[in-house]
């Protein structure tokens, strides 16, 4: 009896440790599923004012979730404001330039100028009435040296005035040149410019979500003057959430890009992820040294970035997954799937 109870004994621990031997070392060694390791890794974003200026609102807070467009923050637009009406002013009134010189001439003007020429004309006729009497009572020696100078002086002032006179009719015939209608076309292009410019520092004293996510932190306060650049949010996006993880370089093969893959955490309850491959570093992460063993070719892992599809937000930054990966088609599967669609 105690011989039977013996080999019964025998009989259940050989029995056990096969079963041990089988489901815990050589059906996992032979799985042709795949079991990675991995970290979440959720994108964060700095978020600033393309413009400095003084806070003047703060619409939200550390632990709030935002959608895309909501207005985080403003500056006091005042300062802005000021700076597009300057701007408007220098637009309208280099509008006004522009329009004159494309209009020309004003007939009022050119009869100005013809008038101008003719009292000129009148002018100089009577200096030479003058001139000649001079002349005349110097031949006799009546009239003094002096006298004949200042009459031969006028002469010449007329006449000058007479030529500047005409010179100006013709100008004010001719209108103005293209050389200056360009100028003042490309001044109130300039003007223009500055104008925009104002209106769209206006625009960025508003500070707005560039996608949906959870403000991490707030880093200034009501009444703090900063400059263009200095982060006020940081904003933790809601997606994409990523998975970074480590493949071997005997498990490579396994992998592929846009592959569908199985993600888990180690919360007890918690759902099944989806995710896809989608990045496969083509390198290793250690440089392998100049002579490898067959070992160290084994040690050599490549990252891996898995994209999880529609996350519940129950992912947080650096929480580890575990992801399973399913086995590639076999030859003899291609082969019957394209036989079957030729």
């Amino acid at each position: 009896m105690r011989r039977l109870v013996l080999l019964l004994v025998l009989l259940l621990l050989a029995t056990g440790g096969g079963a041990y031997w089988y489901f815990r070392i050589y059906e996992p060694a032979h799985s042709d599923r795949l079991e990675l390791t991995g970290n979440v890794e959720v994108r964060q974003v700095n978020l600033a004012f393309k413009v400095g200026g003084r806070i003047d609102r703060l619409a939200v807070d550390e632990g709030d979730d935002v959608a895309t467009g909501t207005v985080l923050a403003t500056l006091d637009k005042r300062y802005f404001e000021d700076a597009i009406r300057g701007a408007e002013a220098q637009v309208a009134q280099q509008q006004a330039v522009v329009d004159r010189l494309e209009h020309g001439t004003r007939p009022e003007e050119i009869d100005q100028a013809k008038a101008s020429v003719a009292e000129r004309e009148a002018m100089v006729e009577n200096a030479q009435l003058v001139y000649r009497r001079q002349t005349e009572l110097r031949e006799k020696g009546v009239a003094s040296q002096q006298a004949y100078d200042d009459a031969a002086a006028t002469l010449r002032q007329t006449q000058a005035q007479l030529r500047s006179a005409q010179q100006a009719l013709i100008l004010a015939q001719i209108g103005p040149r293209e050389e200056d209608i360009a100028e003042g076309r490309a001044s109130l292009q300039a003007a223009q410019a500055t104008l925009i410019q104002a209106q769209r520092d206006l625009e960025d004293a508003q500070l707005v979500a560039p996608s949906q996510g959870t403000i991490l932190s707030r880093a200034r306060e009501v009444g703090a003057i900063i400059q263009a650049g200095e982060t006020v949010y940081v904003l933790s996006l809601t997606s994409p959430v990523w998975v970074r993880s480590y493949v071997s370089e005997p498990d490579l093969g396994r992998v592929q890009p846009g592959m569908k893959v199985e993600l888990s955490t180690d919360t007890p309850g918690t759902p099944v992820y989806r995710g896809t491959v989608g990045f496969i570093s083509p390198t290793a992460e250690f440089t392998p040294k100049t002579v490898e063993t067959r070992e160290l070719r084994t040690a050599l892992v490549y990252r891996l970035r898995i994209v999880v599809d529609n996350p519940d937000g129950a992912l947080r930054q650096g929480m580890p997954v575990t992801i399973e990966i399913p086995p590639l088609p076999s030859p003899a599967a291609n082969a019957g799937a394209a036989a079957s669609n030729p």
